[in-house]
């Protein structure tokens, strides 16, 4: 067994622009003998790569000459603060497409390189993993220092185990089985109910356009930006159709009602699949036009599974997230991590463990707040609120010691990219 750290089809630590094409080749190749996600597909990854990865390297797994795992990351910071980033740029607008399902592709059989891979690129600096399963999280663990950022539920519908749409729609509880059925009903009685899948790329583009603006009416309603805000997520999804719609792992999906000679959109599904699973990835619905008792998402979801499950699809996943919706569909989850690894040491550790220093000692100083006698008006008459506890001095002076050479690092490392490129 070999683990390289290397820049992409080039030798071990060595220069020159990525070779793209001879990556391209390589992961196609072990993809055909991984299972993984489309989030780990080179259809996903490939996509706008150049731009997106501007510091690329890629740590490689073979065994008796045949690869076996592969793990893109992306290197930022000044030299003494490196930072990669699995399968993700560093860059919040870039990573605005917010990757999920993620890990090191592996081949079948290999699942135990998985600590030693992760263990080659954290040599290099400190590792962002973003969007991993439990198992990825399990390896980072004994690595170092383990930082979690979050841990989402990701709820899933299990389709396989029902042979039509009317068992599955039988398995889901009362309440949902009736707002479904209620709901079809009502937009039913003004025509069809018809799912059309995008057959062509300009189409998929027009769906997509469709569904980004009743995306963004629903998000900018609630104040919120939504998720077309960014211009490099538009940017990467169009050309993510463009490369995964004649391969049959992206689809666009319109839910109308048609009669009258006349057509209502209830709104559109952009779907990821992969194998004998969909991932659900974004929707756009069109709420304002809902009678009552119309649920245009649930509506638009009920048709796109009972399709799924048509064509013989295993798994229809939900991806992370708590929406009510997602739990009463799906009958079962797994959780996912975002997170960050820091090795024992290193400038990012001594900045972590001093954090971690300061939280406790904020909440220590809150417990002793709570602890004063309270009086009718919720304070303590005359008192005030207690400080935080201060950092011992050795602490301190180690924080601004550490504070004071990253300061330094970071003027040297916009120096020379301003001098030399």
């Amino acid at each position: 067994m070999q683990i390289e750290f290397v820049r992409p089809g080039r030798e071990p630590h060595g220069g020159g622009a990525p070779d793209w094409p001879a990556l391209a080749r390589e992961w196609l190749a072990l993809e055909a003998a991984a299972d993984g996600s489309l989030f780990q597909s080179w259809t996903w990854l490939g996509c706008r790569v150049a731009a997106r990865f501007t510091d690329p390297w890629l740590v490689r797994a073979t065994v008796l000459g045949r690869v076996v795992g592969l793990a893109l990351f992306n290197r930022t910071g000044p030299p003494l603060a490196r930072t990669l980033w699995l399968h993700e740029t560093g860059r919040r607008g870039e990573d605005s497409v917010f990757i999920e399902c993620n890990g090191p592709l592996l081949a079948r059989g290999h699942a135990a390189l998985l600590r030693p891979m992760l263990a080659a690129a954290a040599r290099h600096g400190r590792l962002m993993l973003r969007g991993v399963d439990d198992a990825v999280r399990e390896a980072a663990q004994t690595l170092g220092q383990c930082h979690v950022a979050a841990t989402r539920e990701a709820p899933f519908a299990r389709l396989d185990r029902f042979g039509d749409a009317a068992g599955w729609l039988g398995s889901l509880g009362t309440s949902t089985r009736y707002q479904l059925r209620r709901s079809r009903r009502s937009y039913e009685s003004a025509g069809r109910l018809v799912l059309r899948a995008a057959a062509a790329p300009a189409e998929a583009l027009a769906f997509l356009d469709a569904l980004a603006a009743l995306h963004q009416a629903r998000w900018i309603a609630r104040g919120q930006p939504g998720a077309f805000a960014e211009p490099a997520f538009l940017a990467f999804h169009r050309e993510l159709l463009a490369r995964g719609l004649p391969r049959g792992e992206v689809e666009l999906l319109r839910v109308a009602v048609e009669g009258g000679g006349g057509r209502q959109v209830l709104g559109y599904l952009y779907n990821l699949r992969w194998r004998d699973t969909v991932y659900t990835y974004q929707g756009g619905f069109d709420y304002a036009a809902a009678a009552p008792h119309q649920l245009p998402g649930l509506t638009c979801h009920h048709a796109a599974i009972e399709a799924a499950i048509a064509s013989g699809v295993r798994v229809y996943d939900f991806l992370a997230g708590a929406s009510r919706y997602k739990s009463s569909l799906g009958d079962a989850s797994r959780t996912l991590h975002w997170l960050a690894l820091v090795r024992p040491g290193t400038a990012y550790d001594m900045l972590y463990r001093l954090r971690a220093v300061v939280r406790r000692g904020r909440r220590e100083g809150h417990r002793l707040t709570d602890r004063q006698p309270q009086s009718g008006s919720g304070r303590a008459a005359g008192a005030e609120p207690s400080p935080p506890a201060p950092l011992p001095w050795p602490l301190a002076a180690a924080a601004i010691a550490v504070l004071a050479l990253l300061a330094w690092v970071a003027v040297g490392y916009l120096v020379r990219r301003a001098f030399l490129g």
